[in-house]
């Protein structure tokens, strides 16, 4: 068993998000560009932006396994050409995050979407559905080539939280089996994941849920996150009573991070034993584990801080049917309704984002964002990876949305000249996954395009407003008035 360090002793000062924008690192290397109108208010950007979505959402359709007679369906996990490949088997985590794509494709009107969640839905609902542990509850992490569940691998929270977010999110674009999926993904998740006591998941079972490992990790907790805030815009679709119990789940997790980056100066920790004390050390030997790696993880930095700026803006929003859009109210982090008002999660959403950029963008010399750290801030594995693109994107249009500082403007513009130059594959399709330190394709940690998930999203999210969550939004209709110029539709 893993020994649990204890926690590092408290500094007198602890640097927010001010301190980190004075660091060397930000100001002398690669700084944001100067945009005199955020691209975000731009039609022209805004037409970029669906394009780029609807491309994305092209490539990932080749994903869809329908099922048969005798069950199947799923998501295939694609290689750099966009086609499946069938040495990865079928995998929850890809499945479920395909049925959430494409349920958001489908609420956008991109026709063919519905198809290809369905199919993806295929593999995680009914008897059939291969990826759905019939025998002992919850779903599998994989089922391989030969069409064998994976056992050795047990039930986690992550693809557990993905598999909520695809029941929320089908059940918000009124997919068939949606509501279905919701209703037994939350079902498990509240019986074998949700810790009351600490108010935030345990990670990982054994295949039959009668063995749980002692480790704690904060990127299952981050997607529940995410999947609680999308579980309660659902479910409020018929109570808000139950929706409000969702988001006060979300709310605990976020108590959480703002007290855990705040002691850690916004590198977040990644690991914890059992009591939920950090493990600094884990995998310092194999520092590039696709799931577990050591260090600091600036790309979650910056996912955390958008997702606390949605769990902000969940929780100060006025109570509202799904339906009707709820209006803005002083302090909200509407889109347009920019505030320098402050509170825990928006100034933990800051210096999360300062972190990340101070110690993660280009401190070797090279664009692009390390994929890890040290807790001194330097870089651990220097491969660059697509995600963390994207998310950053992501946060910077969320931060500027809430905060109004042109800075973000510049850094989410920055972020998009690097990804259609570095990451953007015009021939191929999607975005290449995983960049070297000299930013030259490559596939150490990640081979092939698995899925659209990360990229699809940052081009959503500086369309819509910060709540309710993406589908939520995408049903209220709440894609910006004059997104697309007339005959921008291909």
């Amino acid at each position: 068993m893993v020994g649990w360090s204890r926690r590092p002793r408290r500094r007198r000062h602890r640097a927010g998000a001010d301190d980190l924008r004075k660091d060397r690192r930000v100001s002398t290397i690669s700084a944001p560009l100067t945009v005199p109108v955020p691209w975000p208010s731009l039609p022209t950007h805004r037409a970029w932006l669906d394009a780029e979505a609807r491309r994305l959402l092209a490539f990932g359709a080749a994903a869809a396994l329908p099922a048969g007679p005798h069950g199947g369906g799923g998501a295939a996990y694609l290689d750099a050409a966009g086609r499946p490949d069938p040495a990865f088997g079928t995998q929850a985590w890809i499945t479920a995050r395909t049925v959430h794509s494409y349920a958001l494709g489908h609420l956008m009107g991109v026709p063919g979407s519905a198809a290809v969640a369905g199919a993806a839905l295929g593999g995680l609902l009914g008897e059939g559905a291969p990826l759905r542990d019939a025998e002992h509850g919850g779903w599998f992490h994989a089922v391989g080539p030969d069409g064998a569940p994976d056992r050795e691998s047990g039930k986690s929270c992550y693809d557990h939280a993905f598999v909520m977010l695809a029941g929320a999110s089908a059940t918000m674009a009124g997919l068939p089996g949606g509501p279905e999926l919701l209703a037994e993904a939350t079902a498990v998740y509240l019986e074998r994941f949700w810790d009351d006591g600490a108010g935030r998941p345990v990670d990982t079972w054994d295949v039959t849920f009668t063995e749980l490992d002692d480790y704690r990790g904060l990127n299952a907790t981050m997607h529940s996150l995410e999947a609680l805030l999308a579980v309660a815009d659902a479910v409020g679709l018929s109570s808000e009573g139950q929706a409000r119990e969702w988001r006060g789940r979300a709310a605990q997790i976020g108590r959480f991070v703002t007290g855990l980056a705040a002691q850690h100066e916004g590198r977040l920790p990644e690991h914890f034993g059992p009591d939920w004390v950090p493990d600094l050390e884990l995998n310092r030997d194999r520092p590039g584990d696709q799931f577990k790696p050591f260090g600091a993880t600036p790309g979650h930095g910056l996912e955390w801080a958008r997702l606390l700026l949605h769990l902000e803006a969940a929780t100060t929003l006025p109570a509202a049917s799904p339906a009707v859009p709820a209006e803005p109210t002083p302090g909200t982090a509407e889109r347009g309704g920019a505030t320098a008002a402050t509170t825990p999660l928006a100034e933990t959403a800051a210096l999360l984002f300062e972190r990340a950029v101070t110690d993660g963008w280009a401190p070797d010399g090279a664009d692009g964002f390390v994929y890890t750290t040290d807790w001194q801030g330097d870089p651990v594995v220097a491969t660059r990876m697509h995600w963390v693109v994207a998310e950053g994107i992501a946060a910077a249009a969320a931060l500027h949305a809430r905060t109004g500082d042109e800075r973000y403007a510049g850094w989410y513009a920055t972020w998009w000249d690097y990804a259609e130059r570095y990451l953007i594959d015009r021939d191929n399709g999607s975005w290449h996954h995983e960049l070297d330190p000299a930013n030259r394709p490559a596939d150490t940690v990640w081979p092939g395009k698995p899925d659209v998930y990360h990229a699809l999203q940052a081009t959503l999210v500086p369309r819509l407003p910060l709540a309710p969550m993406l589908a939520g939004a995408l049903r209220q209709g709440r894609l910006r008035a004059g997104d697309v110029p007339s005959g921008a539709l291909a």
